[in-house]
């Protein structure tokens, strides 16, 4: 079972592919694949982001302040429509995540944030989250806005499984066919070749990886996908408005 409940620091470093080969050789020293990525290179993770009329949630979030919370739903791929996802609560306070999710079939998940209605509990579902939702659905009147899709390599530490390393290429966007199971395409967010790691701990990270970091020349950076996107958005329009004024 999936877990669907924790806290952990999240850490950010956008890389090019030549410095993601060498830092990822290095990392199979001390850590491992994760067991999809045991037999297949990489995974597919498909989100659903949503947010109010005015695009309150993303704003607010990039306006950096000490807490913010977002509202997505996920699956691995391109789902079935009758197949189910994960409706997940997001919340950074003071630099912790806190993720909180639930399994939900995919038109459930859809109903519950149009209507704000709890479904009916059902044994895959985590009850207490889905109270968590609710409320949150009380407090922001919410609507499909983007999806992001991209390819995934995860890593795991050997030693402990609270330290796992993510890599993250080929992330796509799209404000159109707001439904999980309409495909995976999209348009590209980053320039080809690059990935975005997260190194995610619920510690603070290991010397030996700090020690590898700081060797590599990684430093910590701010990127949000659907932050990023929702500026690229943003450029895409005010672009639009001065090709039609001098048109």
């Amino acid at each position: 079972m999936a877990i669907e409940v924790f806290n952990r620091y999240e850490n950010k470093y956008l890389l090019d592919d030549a410095a993601y080969r060498r830092l990822y050789d290095e990392l199979l020293e001390y850590m491992e694949p994760d067991d999809y990525n045991k037999q297949h290179e990489f995974y597919s993770i498909s989100n659903l982001y949503f947010d109010t009329k005015d695009d309150a949630l993303i704003r607010n979030s990039l306006a950096k302040p000490k807490y913010k919370e977002k509202l997505r739903l996920r699956t691995y791929g391109v789902p079935d429509p009758k197949a189910k996802g994960y409706l997940e609560i997001k919340k950074k306070v003071f630099g912790v995540v806190n993720k909180r999710r639930t399994a939900l079939g995919l038109q459930e998940a859809y109903e519950f944030v149009r209507t704000g209605t709890e479904p009916e509990y059902k044994d895959y579902m985590n009850r207490q989250v889905l109270h968590e939702i609710t409320y949150f659905l009380q407090r922001y009147q919410l609507e499909p806005k983007v999806y992001l899709a991209y390819e995934r390599k995860a890593l795991f530490c050997k030693r402990s499984r609270d330290l796992r390393i993510t890599f993250d290429t080929n992330i796509r966007s799209r404000r159109y066919d707001l439904k999980l199971e309409q495909g995976d395409h999209g348009e590209p967010l980053v320039e080809n070749g690059l990935w975005l790691m997260e190194v995610k701990a619920e510690k603070t990270v290991p010397v030996w990886l700090a020690k590898m970091l700081s060797e590599h020349q990684m430093f910590r950076t701010s990127f949000s996908k659907y932050g990023n996107e929702y500026k690229k958005m943003l450029k895409t329009k005010d672009f639009a408005k001065e090709r039609m004024l001098y048109a």
